[in-house]
């Protein structure tokens, strides 16, 4: 369905020529403005034009039923969730139908959100990446099926079958073998000081959760393993090669990867955190750092860029299909790898099939063929999903803790396709994860932390000294100011103090990461003293995979 307006939208993602850009107007919320960025002075221009559908455009007489019924949606999770920012569009039979941007960059600042503003993408990132690799097949300079040592020699797995067997196309579909989120704490918190030959190399250190290609595990790391083997192919790094070969091919001009300058691009969302019932920003410097996990998660988009590189999937042009051509465009969004169907998604979508291919999850949802991906890093998430049998879809971002507000907002907006008359709404779909969660077993729970203490120099005195784990480094647990502090050389947010709850020690971080068990074991006559640890909540971010760290004690502490 389009609205009465609709062929004003379909210049959404067109180009067209101006010397001059248009001022964007100074509204809190911004649906289907037309303007070009400041920032773009000389260039080419992207116009933005598209409806206006605020409530407001509504008494202007612009809106239609099914506007106003994503108007409805869109406002109920921002209600339910208390959301600091959002962007959301919509495409029906490969055209925009829908642009809704409201709140903030910065909760309180009256910056509004725009279609021109920069959000995380994070994880749909890596289905640039695959397309990166994709286009490298089309130019013969890659095959899928190519030993990754053949581009990397200093590739190591755990097993040594693994390595020699391991394909460019295994480093794609999670099920290597390395467990959930199996060295992530190399990639976040940010800032850290490991590099991608750091994970390069930390890898032969990290123990398999399964068999290789026997199950699907997420994980992160061979995606960043895979946008060096692109660099090693392309013969340019992966930053420069995303630019060259999706970004600048594709007119995603806002798209940003690599060392950037917040105040020179400009109308950049900031993530934010749920704190005392607000949104709290946390604060990035002016300068953003080319980061080690660019591959896996690190590029940032605005909606209009996000939707032109959904209608490159949904509607490709000539050009684009010479882009990436036809094949390979099925390879990336085959099934490759199942996974496993949950009783939620059974019983919510009717889904019986589920698979990963390169970068893109899909499943049968009541009866549709469903592509989507989401993201998800520390403030800021996002999801993009398709229906290429109808040439639709929808890709939102937000920038605050959203965990739950995104699978709502998501089944809403899948619902809006493939079962618009079911009576389900924003809060029956929140109401049932509020419900699940209250559900769980009490061990699947954090514990309360109330009574927690600072651990004493004393009590721990045989345990303190330095530490190192064989991909993660060294760590010190030491006295400081009165007080035990654990410190990782190479995370310097990963800092925190030694506290006791009960007859356990935690380490509670300074930055308000995931706290964590510490587990001491006394030294054998075969090794030194051990330190084990595991997240305090066991429902928290697999990312924080401290229970893959196996720490050995090298000596005492240095004053």
């Amino acid at each position: 369905m389009r609205s009465a307006d609709a062929a004003a939208v379909d210049a959404f993602v067109g180009w067209g020529e101006r010397s001059e850009p248009q001022q964007i107007p100074p509204h809190r919320e911004h649906v289907g403005v037309r303007f070009a960025h400041p920032n773009l002075r000389g260039r080419r221009w992207l116009f933005a034009t598209a409806l206006v559908l605020t409530a407001a455009s509504a008494h202007a007489g612009t809106a239609t039923p099914e506007t106003r019924a994503l108007d409805k949606i869109v406002d109920a999770t921002i209600a339910r969730y208390h959301l600091p920012g959002i962007a959301v569009g919509v495409i029906e039979h490969g055209q925009v139908v829908y642009v809704r941007t409201t709140g903030e960059t910065v909760a309180g600042s009256g910056q509004p959100i725009t279609p021109r503003t920069l959000f995380k993408i994070a994880s749909n990132s890596k289905a640039m990446t695959t397309a990166l690799l994709g286009r490298l097949v089309d130019q013969g300079k890659l095959r899928w099926d190519d030993p990754v040592m053949k581009y990397l020699p200093q590739f190591r797995m755990h097993d040594p079958w693994v390595t020699a067997n391991m394909r460019v196309a295994d480093l794609l579909t999670h099920s290597s073998g390395l467990p959930e989120g199996g060295g992530d704490l190399m990639l976040w918190p940010e800032p850290n000081a490991f590099t991608r030959a750091d994970i390069i190399h930390g890898l032969a250190f990290i123990k398999p959760g399964y068999s290789f290609r026997a199950q699907y595990q997420y994980d992160n790391l061979l995606y960043v393993v895979a946008g060096e083997v692109a660099a090693a192919a392309g013969g340019a790094p992966y930053e420069t090669l995303m630019r060259r070969e999706v970004f600048e091919p594709l007119h995603l001009d806002r798209c940003q990867v690599g060392a950037w300058n917040r105040d020179t691009v400009g109308d950049v969302a900031t993530p934010h955190r749920r704190e005392g019932g607000r949104n709290v920003a946390i604060p990035e410097d002016a300068t953003i750092p080319a980061i080690t996990s660019a591959a896996a998660g690190g590029i940032r988009c605005d909606l209009t860029d996000m939707l032109a590189w959904a209608r490159n999937w949904l509607v490709p042009s000539t050009a684009q299909l010479k882009w990436l051509s036809p094949v390979q465009r099925s390879v990336l969004q085959a099934p490759h790898m199942l996974i496993p169907v949950s009783e939620q998604r059974r019983a919510w979508d009717n889904t019986h099939v589920m698979a990963y291919g390169y970068g893109w999850r899909m499943a049968d949802v009541d009866g549709q063929w469903l592509v989507w991906h989401t993201g998800t890093l520390n403030g800021m998430y996002s999801m993009l999903a398709l229906l290429p049998d109808r040439k639709s879809g929808f890709v939102f971002m937000i920038n605050g803790e959203a965990d739950d507000a995104r699978t709502v907002l998501g089944e809403m907006l899948v619902k809006h396709f493939t079962a618009p008359d079911e009576p389900r709404d924003v809060n029956w779909y929140a109401d049932a994860l509020e419900r699940q969660a209250a559900q769980r077993p009490a061990g699947s729970t954090a514990p309360d932390t109330s009574a927690q203490r600072p651990a004493t120099t004393a009590e721990l005195a045989s345990w303190t000294g330095e530490y190192r784990d064989p991909w993660f480094g060294d760590v010190s647990l030491c006295p400081r100011d009165g007080k035990l502090r654990f410190a990782a050389a190479k995370s310097p947010t990963l800092t925190g103090t030694v506290m006791r709850l009960g007859d356990r020690y935690l380490v509670h971080w300074d930055s308000g990461e995931l706290d964590a068990w510490l587990d001491f074991h006394a030294a054998t006559a075969s090794q030194p003293i051990t330190l084990r640890m595991a997240k305090l909540d066991p429902q928290g971010d697999f990312s924080s995979d401290y229970e893959d760290l196996a720490f050995q004690r090298r000596g005492g502490c240095h004053r």
